[in-house]
């Protein structure tokens, strides 16, 4: 192709039609997947969160199964120490000693109950943590499952499409420094003001593709004659007339046809 500096406006013209052929077969194409990349990402957060959550009630278990453990191995020692006190008792001197040992004996026996008391309650939270992490189990299994579809789903599209994605945007880069950086920046702001991405478009049946307004007969001439460049006056959109527009989607469809 020509150098930028060389081209007339007609081949600035046919420049920035191909540009927005080539960038809007690349839109076809991300459209194609749609919301695709965002749920597979979303879905790995909530996977990676339940995973973790369900390690962390995992780790809450066995700290209070160890604690349980540890509360009857005190049980047995204050079982032991009433024992020994009790043994004592038969050998006291006076009743001053016998009382004392009683308090001893009675002070461990409130120890025995109050671990008990706190046994049941962490047998209660076992139970209860068994039914989250079960419930959890379930919900990161269909979670994961999901996951597993959509990754497979996105993976079979990218497949299809990411060479033709990477070859285009290499194609949309190339017609890019080809085109002078006013047109270019006029070009990139229509487009991203526009919903359906479109900042050159042909006339059709006396108006602009897409559009009920019509376009003055003296203004259609001007544009068949290519001679500068005429925008819409109601959407802004950079117009061409419909033979340029027709040999450059042909010139087009041959360098889509690769895919």
């Amino acid at each position: 192709m020509a150098n930028m500096k060389e081209l007339s406006v007609e081949d600035k013209l046919r420049a920035i039609y191909d540009l927005q052929l080539i960038d809007t077969r690349i839109d076809e194409i991300r459209n194609v997947r749609g919301e695709l990349p965002l749920e597979v990402e979303d879905l790995e957060d909530e996977v990676a969160g339940l995973t973790t959550r369900s390690e962390k009630l995992s780790s809450d278990l066995e700290l209070i199964e160890e604690q349980i453990k540890s509360k009857k191995t005190a049980i047995d020692d204050h079982k032991a120490s009433i024992k020994k006190y009790t043994e004592q008792q038969k050998n006291v001197r006076n009743n001053r000693e016998f009382n004392s040992l009683t308090k001893e004996v009675e002070f461990q026996e409130l120890e025995i109950q109050l671990a008990e008391k706190q046994i049941r309650e962490m047998k209660a939270s076992i139970d209860h943590k068994k039914d989250v992490i079960s419930q959890s189990k379930e919900r990161l299994e269909a979670k994961s499952n999901h996951l597993k579809h959509k990754k497979s789903e996105l993976d079979a599209i990218m497949s299809e499409t990411q060479k033709e994605e990477e070859f285009l945007n290499e194609k949309s880069a190339e017609y890019q420094a080809l085109i002078e950086d006013r047109l270019l920046a006029a070009y990139t702001r229509i487009r991203t003001s526009v919903r359906n991405g479109l900042a050159v478009v042909s006339i059709e049946r006396g108006a602009s593709a897409g559009s009920f307004f019509t376009i003055p007969p003296q203004t259609q001439m001007e544009i068949a004659s290519r001679k500068k460049i005429i925008t819409d006056e109601h959407s802004g959109r950079i117009l061409v007339d419909s033979a340029l527009a027709e040999e450059e989607k042909e010139k087009m469809e041959q360098l889509f046809s690769k895919f």
